[in-house]
């Protein structure tokens, strides 16, 4: 099985480092202990969500926002809009700019969708999927979990028919619990969930639901 990486493209990072407190306040922000603002939109949001995950791990900064937009990014309301807007939020700019760089750095070298099928991307009907592990969740993903920080996830998504047949491929084929579903459709009419174990038991799950995606498009109507 081969899948070919999608690499995500940052559409737009800038910082605000005294933000005005009404705006940090509409953001998820608390303006006794955070005044800068971390802005970033991507055109895949999962990747995303790991990213901002992984400038906690760097930097003493809180991820306050972060939401996919209706439709994904070929759907976006304009060229910088993409997929999801994530903000971080710090006491100081020097904080925010650590984060920001170690949300870049897992954009630009760990996080990404895969092409599961042979069609050309962009011309429609190409199955992409997204079977990624997180060794060690930092403090945004953890909370949204439920899990400890430093626990290992299993975070796939696949579109709606692929998603449904890899999770109960992930979960017959590896010693993993879910710990959250996300039915389709979500905001970008995927399907996903959460799997947590042990670090190899994570890495057999994603190669489970990966290679299930990757079926599911070879044999669609297959009984």
């Amino acid at each position: 099985m081969i899948l070919d990486p999608i690499l995500p493209r940052i559409l737009s990072v800038r910082r605000l480092p005294g933000a005005d407190p009404a705006l940090l306040r509409a953001y998820g922000a608390d303006p006794d202990r955070h005044r800068a603002l971390g802005l970033v939109t991507c055109d895949q949001d999962d990747p995303t969500y790991v990213a901002l995950d992984e400038a906690t791990k760097h930097s003493p900064v809180d991820v306050v926002f972060a939401r996919s937009f209706y439709a994904g990014s070929g759907h976006a309301s304009g060229r910088l809009s993409g997929e999801i807007l994530g903000v971080i939020a710090g006491a100081d700019a020097d904080e925010v700019d650590e984060g920001l760089a170690a949300l870049i750095r897992c954009l630009e070298h760990d996080a990404c969708f895969y092409k599961a099928d042979d069609r050309p991307l962009g011309e429609g009907g190409t199955i992409t999927v997204f079977p990624h592990v997180v060794a060690s969740l930092g403090r945004y993903l953890s909370t949204q979990s439920g899990l400890a920080v430093g626990q290992s996830m299993a975070y796939l998504v696949a579109p709606p028919m692929e998603a449904t047949i890899g999770l109960d491929a992930a979960l017959k084929g590896a010693d993993v619990r879910a710990v959250k579903v996300f039915p389709p459709p979500t905001e970008t009419n995927f399907a996903a969930a959460w799997l947590s174990g042990s670090l190899s038991a994570c890495q057999a799950a994603a190669e489970a639901y990966a290679a299930a995606v990757v079926e599911v498009g070879r044999a669609p109507r297959e009984r």
